[in-house]
């Protein structure tokens, strides 16, 4: 028996460390700080994303790009501010060297960049802005009605 007992031993002690270790040991260091478990996430809870770490001091911090148009401007002066385009109707005229939109409740004096004079004498919608100190229309476009 008592040989018996000895060869039991020995197996023992080369079986069972040898179960204990293939249990035990991590793979690869990462292995060692993570979990197998799963995690039950429910509807109720909302993604965050993670932080970001905080520039340097000396660092200066970036601000969202703003359009050209919306960039920091210098304050208009409001006599010279114009109005929105808006559409005219009328009668285009020559009057002297001056072209004028005549509608039936006022006239107007036309300044255009473009050749009036194929439109002259003919009813027009001109869409331009309205300087209301001069009552002239700055013309931007001029379609025959």
């Amino acid at each position: 028996m008592n040989r018996t007992t000895r060869l039991l031993a020995g197996v023992l002690f080369l079986i069972v460390p040898e179960a204990f270790a293939q249990q035990s040991t991590p793979e690869t260091p990462e292995d060692a700080y993570t979990s197998r478990e799963l995690i039950a996430w429910s509807q109720l809870q909302k993604p965050q994303p993670a932080p970001q770490p905080l520039p340097p001091r000396d660092t200066p911090v970036p601000q969202p790009e703003q359009p050209r148009d919306q960039q920091s401007r210098p304050p208009a002066d409001p006599q010279n501010q114009q109005e929105p385009a808006q559409s005219f109707t009328g009668k285009l005229e020559k009057d002297g060297e001056r072209y004028i939109l005549t509608s039936a409740s006022s006239s107007y004096h036309l300044d255009a960049e473009g050749d009036l004079q194929k439109y002259e004498n003919q009813n027009v919608k001109i869409l331009g802005t309205l300087a209301t100190g001069t009552n002239t229309i700055h013309v931007v476009r001029v379609e025959l009605l």
